[in-house]
């Protein structure tokens, strides 16, 4: 968790992620990390994702930590939400 909330974060925002909520779960023995995040156009997102996917400290972060403790991510979800119009909530955080 430790990589998460002292790295990922950090080099996330580098990235132009606008992080509006993480939540933890526990699902079928394992601990599962469901990021909400808010987005410009899914061409912001596209972008944001590769350069993140590709940062050279993010890289290296994971391999100390996967040869101390294991690999934590075994596989990336990612679903894009869209607002209706009959949600309670129009808008997030802008």
């Amino acid at each position: 968790m430790d990589r998460f909330r002292d790295h990922a974060l950090r080099i996330m925002k580098k990235y132009g992620f606008t992080i509006v909520s993480i939540w933890e779960s526990e699902f079928k023995d394992k601990t599962e990390f469901v990021y909400l995040l808010e987005w410009k156009d899914e061409a912001t997102m596209k972008t944001a994702w590769e350069g993140f996917l590709a940062d050279q400290e993010w890289k290296e972060i994971k391999a100390r930590t996967a040869s101390q403790y294991g690999n934590f991510v075994n596989e990336i979800e990612d679903r894009t939400l869209k607002l209706t119009g009959f949600s309670p909530k129009k808008k997030l955080l802008k």
